[in-house]
């Protein structure tokens, strides 16, 4: 029995690639396990409350409802920073002070050195990393903004520390020997078990200026509390999981199988989108459509919910 959930962020009307990713994770929950839905609505700028609002209503049209009570991640904030203050204990986060047009000038200036990270973003040549205290405090006491950002060579040489006493391994190998160890994977249900590669992020923004905790961090502590325990998620956001795994393992949180599912894409090839007009699926019940007529157009043609 999974327990799966369906995360949306309330930035704008359900549309078809919703609904797909919506009944690829409720299928695996069928006939017994649980099917859950989460507002990831950390964003205040982006996210509204009547779009999270219109998401339910569509979502109950379609014949889809949450088993437990909608979990609303803006109201979850004093849970995420308590895991932003223990990953500090830990030692592996920083103040990063670096504005958007400093990292690409350093990034550019690397000509050796990747640009971009497995999901596309800007990785950060690690600028701020080795600031030291003094000037740390200092820009810190001057009020300078900043953001808060994994050290990912110490967050990998932890846990891989974890992993080896968990293990039982006497011999300790180097952080750099980490990914040729395999030792941080997950399990696919359909490719088995994947070796995880968070380095290629770099040192990702565990915390920003605006919003006091980020997507991936967010996440996987809320996958974890929830008892989820398949994530179900498009091919996109595929190189992602191997960030969230690290996370997983420092923060001592259970490991979900995971299953990823293909992008819904229109009669051009390209990824169905609020921000390209993907049309929204109130239209289509306006235009006269049945839930079982979206159902099968998101792909999912006479499926009995």
């Amino acid at each position: 029995m999974w327990v799966t959930r369906f995360a949306p962020s309330p930035t704008g009307f359900l549309h078809l690639g919703h609904v797909a990713s919506a009944l690829f994770g409720w299928r695996y929950a069928q006939p017994d396990g649980q099917w859950l839905i989460r507002m990831e609505d950390i964003d205040p700028q982006r996210c509204k409350p009547a779009y999270a609002e219109a998401l339910l209503t569509d979502l109950a049209w379609l014949g889809l409802q949450s088993d437990h009570p909608v979990l609303y991640q803006s109201s979850r904030m004093g849970a995420y920073a308590n895991v932003l203050s223990a990953l500090d204990q830990m030692g592996v986060l920083y103040p990063c002070f670096c504005t958007r047009s400093d990292i690409l000038r350093e990034a550019t200036a690397m000509f050796s050195a990747p640009h971009a990270a497995p999901d596309g973003s800007l990785r950060y040549p690690g600028t701020c990393r080795d600031l030291s205290q003094a000037d740390r405090a200092r820009l810190l006491a001057e009020g300078r903004p900043h953001v808060l950002r994994l050290n990912m060579p110490k967050a990998l040489e932890l846990a891989y520390r974890k992993h080896l006493a968990e293990t039982g391994m006497a011999q300790q190998r180097s952080a750099e020997q980490t990914h040729s160890s395999g030792f941080l994977t997950y399990q696919d249900l359909q490719r088995g078990r994947v070796v995880c590669q968070p380095e290629l992020f770099g040192d990702v923004v565990l915390a920003r200026r605006d919003v006091p905790a980020s997507y991936h961090l967010c996440v996987t502590h809320d996958d974890a509390t929830q008892g989820v325990t398949l994530v179900t998620r498009g091919e996109d956001l595929r190189p992602a999981t191997d960030l969230h795994r690290l996370l997983q393992v420092l923060m001592d949180w259970p490991e979900p199988t995971y299953a990823f599912h293909p992008l819904l894409c229109d009669e051009t090839g390209r990824r169905l989108a609020k921000r390209d007009g993907a049309k929204a699926v109130r239209a289509m019940r306006e235009a006269g459509m049945t839930p079982e007529d979206v159902r099968a157009a998101a792909g999912f043609a006479g499926l009995a919910l």
